[in-house]
């Protein structure tokens, strides 16, 4: 049976509804408040942000990406559209140049012009279609360089394994042409991003599982020059060998995290604070979502977390937002971090399908 158009649109723009946002529940620093831009987003992941102010949102399971908008300026999105659907584990969103880049798992597909487009989006083309199809640590978190390429992590197809073309990040042209490899024993990041100033590459790396509840950390990588390594399969967090892989190596042939991050806290999404709204100790910091363990017999991470460097070291590392598990029970997972043109921050929740707006005021 064939939808009318106007009614396939409406089902379009309005997606499933989901849990309701813990907010009561939450923690922030003083003047700092946090509201829901929208509670429409069911599995929401990575987030960019369009040249019109469109905010896009992958997701994982549910296999579609959307598109929100806040017409009337009021910092909560008015319409949620579903802009692709029935694509594998499409975590990864990246915004250039008026295209919507998207992960799928084996392949980087692309809704051109989108935003002109939001209310009959384009079919997806496919840019890139020779990734591998595991899907374990498959879904990708994907990203634009300066250099004007597409980072794309190939995760690890285990929890710790030994295999070639794996556990690393390439990069490629915007069409898909001249992939590169750009460092290496890297499990699982699902999230980077670049410092202002320097342009160097920050990535966030999940540790491997089955060591303990504080063996190994999620790690806080800096990235110097191509073709680093940074210890997977054979050394974790910098400075402990693996029971199997690490059989004959040394830790002191990988690059070490700058910063231990905590062990299964599953930290995902990062990016650097450039806008004003926040106080300037804020300017240049690395805010981090931690998604939460499921692994721990006490949880660890479901915050949002804040890093602040002098020159490559972490030399504070602190709370943001805080209070998505209660009675041990998870109320909430942020999954990335987004930050808009005015300066607030978006926090994706992919557990309660929600984007949370942050913002500040004396």
């Amino acid at each position: 049976m064939r939808l009318p158009l106007t009614l396939a649109l409406a089902f379009l723009a309005t997606p499933a509804l989901a849990a309701t946002p813990p907010l009561d529940s939450l923690t922030l620093p003083p003047g700092f408040h946090i509201s829901v831009y929208s509670d429409q987003v069911p599995n929401a992941r990575e987030m960019a942000v369009g040249a019109k102010g469109t905010v896009f949102v992958g997701s994982r399971d549910v296999g579609k990406v959307y598109a929100l908008t806040d017409t009337n300026g009021d910092g909560k999105a008015d319409t949620v559209r579903t802009i692709a659907t029935g694509l594998q584990l499409p975590v990864g969103v990246a915004f250039r140049n008026g295209d919507l880049y998207v992960s799928a798992v084996s392949k980087i597909v692309v809704l051109r012009d989108i935003e002109n487009h939001l209310d009959a989006p384009p079919q997806p083309q496919v840019v890139y279609d020779k990734l591998p199809t595991e899907t374990h640590h498959g879904w990708r978190f994907i990203a634009f360089g300066p250099d004007n390429k597409l980072y794309v992590p190939i995760g690890a197809p285990c929890n710790v394994c030994d295999r070639e073309g794996f556990a690393k990040l390439i990069r490629m042209n915007p069409d898909g042409t001249g992939v590169e490899d750009v460092a290496f024993g890297i499990r699982n990041t699902v999230g980077f991003t670049w410092r202002p100033g320097d342009k160097t590459l920050w990535f966030t790396d999940n540790g491997r599982d089955e060591m303990g509840d504080d063996m190994p950390s999620d790690e806080l990588n800096h990235i110097t020059h191509k073709g680093e390594h940074f210890g997977f399969p054979y050394c974790h967090q910098g400075d402990t060998l693996d029971p199997e892989f690490g059989k004959g190596k040394s830790c002191k042939d990988y690059t070490a995290p700058v910063y231990k991050l905590g062990a299964h806290v599953a930290a995902l999404g990062l990016r650097f604070y450039e806008g004003t709204m926040f106080p300037a100790s804020y300017r240049d910091a690395l805010i981090i979502a931690q998604h939460g363990s499921w692994n721990r017999t006490k949880k660890s991470g479901y915050r949002v977390m804040v890093a602040r460097l002098n020159g490559n070291k972490v030399v504070s590392y602190e709370p943001l937002i805080e209070g998505f598990v209660k009675d041990e029970k998870a109320t909430g997972r942020p999954a990335d971090v987004q930050v808009l043109p005015d300066g607030s921050l978006l926090v994706s929740d992919d557990l309660n399908g929600a984007i949370y707006r942050v913002t500040y005021s004396k």
